[in-house]
């Protein structure tokens, strides 16, 4: 096997990752090819992970590419994550959602409703509603959940959970049901009905929005799609890497990589990775590089284990306990800290503890918060997954 040292990983998510100055896309559409796929749980994460791998992009060709060009699609698909899909992925994300996420969405649902005495048959309310929304929405162009639930009597109904906690609260099921339609591919998010930063889907027939049906792939040739796809952005990655990217088995991860004739390198820990076997040459060294990136930013979810990229003992402060990631500062292929900006929206760097960047790095991060400051002209991002770091606590 052919030996890769985390050097050249670290230069293989420069110049793949579209993070290097030298080698940034020209566009949204190929700064989500350069990762395969943009995380979209936070809306702002899609537009600030364009900003990261581009220049002279703006917010709103980003909503272009989303909205008018539609070359992103918005899709819930691996480990049932919202991510931006390049168009032409779109019938392999699809593949996983309807195999894997949409079964299981379509019976916590018809549980629920039934639980919580919404209906006494909760797979005959379900059905109701998805006649009812499929019928409302057809022609007719986006719609919001609340102004489909407002308009479809058979929508109406919420559940209770966790009652007297800060987490608990009553919540309407409409969103949830369209949540499953979305993984069936029957529907999909169209336009945002409101501010780039915030997450205010609309819902319209995915057919009519895109101007074609999409079939999903079968399941095995999606995970083979996606597998392929993550390899040549993300690989060498350990079998537990691209295992739990997937959210698929170990089998079916097997079996994916299997599909594309994956071949076996060696990784530095006594770790076994993965490549294309068009893709096993080595990388040459890149000059050092700082990169600002979002939460869930993919180049920083991209990997289950991440000790080429992180400090172990930093994890704590920049990533929660179901490993959801913060923003990141990065010099050089590492990450080094975190970015957060002040009442006035100014970017500014936190580094991780301990650690003595030198001027080069200072310098060099200093001026990618200049960039990103004056991109976001006075907006200021909020974060769900704030880590520690970001918010200025100390390891626990």
């Amino acid at each position: 096997m052919r030996p890769i040292d985390d050097a050249e990983r670290r230069a293989r998510v420069a110049v793949r990752h579209a993070l290097h100055p030298t080698r940034r896309a020209s566009d949204p559409l190929a700064a989500a090819r350069a990762v395969t796929c943009l995380h979209a749980t936070e809306a702002a994460s899609v537009h600030l992970a364009v900003q990261a791998r581009t220049e002279g992009v703006a917010p709103f060709d980003v909503d272009r590419a989303l909205y008018e060009d539609r070359t992103l699609i918005k899709q819930l698909a691996m480990r049932r994550t919202l991510f931006a899909f390049p168009r032409d992925l779109l019938p392999a994300a699809l593949g996983v959602a309807v195999a894997r996420i949409a079964p299981e969405q379509r019976r916590l649902v018809a549980r629920d409703a039934q639980r919580h005495g919404i209906a006494d048959d909760g797979e005959a309310w379900l059905e109701a509603a998805e006649d009812a929304v499929l019928a409302r929405l057809s022609g007719a162009g986006p719609m919001t959940a609340r102004e489909l639930r407002e308009a479809l009597p058979e929508l109406t109904g919420a559940i209770t959970v966790n009652a007297g906690k800060k987490y608990g609260g009553t919540f309407n099921l409409a969103p949830r049901v369209l949540t499953w339609l979305g993984a069936e591919g029957r529907i999909t998010r169209g336009r945002n009905d409101g501010h780039w930063r915030l997450s205010k889907p609309s819902w319209t027939v995915l057919a009519e929005w895109l101007g074609e049906d999409v079939a999903p792939l079968p399941a095995d040739a999606a995970y083979a799609e996606l597998v392929r796809r993550w390899l040549w952005s993300f690989g060498p990655g350990t079998l537990e890497d691209i295992h739990w990217w997937l959210g698929a088995t170990k089998g079916a991860t097997r079996a994916a990589l299997a599909a594309v004739g994956a071949v076996e390198v060696q990784l530095e820990r006594e770790r076994t990775g993965w490549l294309l076997p068009d893709d096993v040459e080595p990388v040459p060294a890149v000059e050092p590089w700082a990169a600002l990136l979002p939460t869930l930013d993919p180049t920083t979810m991209g990997w289950k284990e991440r000790d080429h990229y992180l400090d172990p003992e930093h994890r704590p402060l920049l990533f929660d306990t179901n490993g959801n990631g913060g923003t990141t500062a990065w010099w050089d292929g590492r990450i080094v800290g975190a970015w957060v900006q002040d009442p006035d929206g100014v970017v500014e760097v936190v580094p991780a503890p301990g650690l003595d960047l030198g001027s080069a790095a200072r310098s060099a991060l200093a001026a990618e918060a200049e960039r990103l400051t004056i991109w976001l002209d006075g907006v200021r991002i909020s974060n769900v997954y704030a880590s520690r770091l970001m918010k200025g606590a100390p390891l626990p």
